[in-house]
């Protein structure tokens, strides 16, 4: 009976260790073919950097196909295997460790998504590839380095700050043949609501440049800039015409002022219109008071301003020295400018226009036209558009934004009128236009 018990426990643990051993046999096998498939086999930067080269290219697996392709050479470069309508293909993610380890999983993640909707992944990056080669934004760069050739480095580089700002956030990521008109009107007509018209107007006519490079060097077949006049899309601005010379003629006139053969008072006059451009009525009007000599500020209070708003003169050097002059004329009177007839009353509405003409400058130059040459001179030589229009008192304000709009970019704009203030009297002295020796802010 003994005997017979000892021989069914010995038959047991026989069985037993047999069906143990076959579990861990069919476990080691299963764990062979998840290494084989490299799901468990999951790489590490560690392990990366301590794989060594060998007399031949080999792989180091990661799971799901993606690998290192490890080169005599010691270059580690990733590629994924996969297979698409029946076929083997061969993906590149880029090489470690440019390509990080998670960075390299991502890529893989996201391929194996578009595997799984059906698209062939390699396809779809070179058609991302083809597209951002042709896009409007790189072709715009390509256009530019040709364009800026000879021009003004601070021209040219306001021109690239204008395509970055207004232009490529709208148009940028397009491709540059499949852009059509109605994008670049709606384009134009966002720049104009910010109340920026003429920037809007100045990148209709960039981006139809762009596009005529774009014909020329295979990019596109059709420029949609041609078929948009501003003046269909654009709100209409009532205008003035005011006469005004040439660029070319200023020398000539800023040497007549210098010699005018009138009152100092007038001559003072027509020096500080061409140093500070404001316009006619606020400089007549303008009242010691109003003037920080040691801030070297001129605070021009908003009911004497034609946008309601309060405005700052920054004041250059050379316009602290004419200021200085009419102080010891016209001593510690009220005015800047007093009548010559009413010293009670500011001078005339008409006195500088009559001081250009007795210049021989009628019909060719008004005190307002010293604006418009600064506000052209200035934007030819790259200074910020909306630094210009702040210092011309253009920008549009409303009650809400007019207390912080009339000191913005003082910095910036007090450095550009002393470049300008420069310019004027390098220009008057040398007697040809010259070009800044400043820098645009």
């Amino acid at each position: 009976m003994l005997g017979g018990s000892s021989f069914y426990v010995q038959s047991c643990t026989i069985e037993a260790i047999s069906y143990w051993g076959y579990i861990c046999g069919y476990i080691q096998f299963c764990l062979w073919v998840h290494w084989k498939r490299g799901v468990l086999m999951k790489l590490t930067d560690i392990q990366i950097k301590r794989i060594k080269r060998g007399s031949k290219p080999h792989k180091v697996s990661d799971g799901g196909g993606l690998f290192l392709w490890v080169t005599p050479s010691g270059g580690k470069i990733w590629r994924w295997t996969y297979r698409h309508e029946g076929k083997q293909k061969l993906m590149s993610f880029g090489s470690y460790p440019d390509v990080s380890l998670s960075l390299a999983r991502d890529r893989h993640a996201e391929a194996r998504k578009l595997l799984a909707s059906g698209v062939n992944p390699m396809v779809q990056r070179k058609a991302e590839k083809s597209a951002a080669e042709n896009s409007f934004q790189s072709v715009s760069l390509l256009w530019l380095e040709h364009w800026r050739q000879g021009k003004s480095p601070r021209h040219a580089d306001y021109v690239k700050r204008r395509i970055e700002a207004d232009i490529l956030p709208i148009l940028g990521a397009r491709p540059i043949a499949e852009i059509e008109a109605p994008e670049l009107v709606a384009m134009t007509k966002a720049i104009e609501k910010r109340g920026a018209r003429d920037i809007a107007k100045r990148a209709l006519e960039t981006t139809g440049q762009i596009f005529r490079y774009a014909i020329a060097h295979g990019y596109a077949k059709r420029n949609p800039a041609s078929e948009i006049r501003p003046a269909d899309i654009l709100k209409s601005t009532r205008k003035t015409n005011y006469a005004r010379i040439d660029a070319k003629e200023l020398p000539g006139l800023l040497r007549s002022i210098e010699v005018y053969p009138g009152t100092h008072v007038t001559r003072l006059a027509m020096k500080l219109m061409a140093l500070a451009f404001v316009r006619t009525s606020e400089l007549i009007g303008a009242k010691w008071e109003e003037f920080d000599i040691e801030a070297a500020r001129w605070n021009i209070p908003a009911e004497r301003m034609k946008m309601r708003t309060p405005h700052i003169v920054p004041l250059a050097k050379q316009t602290l020295d004419v200021l200085n002059m009419l102080r010891t004329l016209n001593g510690e009177g009220k005015w800047l400018f007093p009548g010559d007839r009413n010293a009670k009353k500011p001078m005339s509405n008409n006195t500088i226009l009559k001081g250009l003409e007795r210049m021989g400058y009628k019909g060719q130059m008004t005190g307002h036209g010293f604006r418009g040459l600064a506000s052209t001179i200035l934007h030819e030589q790259g200074y910020v558009h909306e630094h210009i229009e702040l210092q011309l008192a253009h920008a549009p304000r409303n009650a809400v934004s007019a207390a912080y709009n009339h000191a913005l970019y003082l910095e910036p704009r007090a450095k550009m009128m002393q470049d300008w203030a420069n310019f004027l009297e390098q220009t008057q002295r040398g007697g040809k236009v010259l070009p800044f020796r400043g820098s645009a802010a």
